[in-house]
């Protein structure tokens, strides 16, 4: 387990080559700037990783995932929506790393943070939901229909179709 000084870097100098040596880690740390659309991991809020690293021919593979708790806005309502997402990862740190490929090995030292960070980022909820039936806000008042019906008259019947409307309330005539 990492000390609360090293957050989410450890040294992987008992792992370096030898083939099939692995070890559990474990750490936890605040992470800047974790946004996507309206969904945010507050800045305070730690972000904690579990992983599995092991040797192998090119580097140190690190396989686990990532938790940290998030806020949102309801994309129907804008209530606030809180939740915790987790990001599974499988990614390979290497001394000579390959942009966008892999992560570097630096000495014997990894760092999770940047992983959990680009892992988290692809799992944030891009639309959150209060609730999967959600009536939203009126487009009129801007009421909440959660609460109940706003006061706002019935929909206006959209002139274009006026001629298509006849057809709602047509039945068709019976054989007998």
């Amino acid at each position: 387990m990492a000390s609360p000084k090293a957050g989410l870097r450890f040294n992987v100098a008992d792992l370096l080559y030898r083939p099939g040596a692995r070890r559990r880690v474990q750490g936890s740390a605040p992470l800047d700037a974790l946004r996507v659309v309206g969904s945010t991991v507050p800045a305070e809020a730690d972000v904690s990783v579990g992983a599995l690293l092991e040797w192998v021919n090119d580097g140190i593979l690190a396989t686990g995932k990532a938790t940290a708790p998030y806020e949102a806005e309801c994309r129907r309502c804008l209530a606030t929506v809180g939740g915790e997402v987790t990001a599974p990862f499988q990614e390979l740190f290497e001394p000579d790393s390959r942009e966008g490929e892999t992560y570097p090995l630096k000495g014997d030292q990894i760092d999770l943070g940047p992983l959990a960070r680009e892992a988290l980022l692809l799992e944030l909820p891009l639309a959150p939901l209060c609730r999967e039936d959600c009536q939203g806000l009126c487009p009129t008042c801007g009421a909440d229909r959660n609460a109940g019906p706003c006061p706002c008259p019935a929909e206006d019947l959209d002139p274009r179709w006026a001629t298509l409307d006849v057809l709602r309330n047509y039945t068709l005539p019976s054989d007998s």
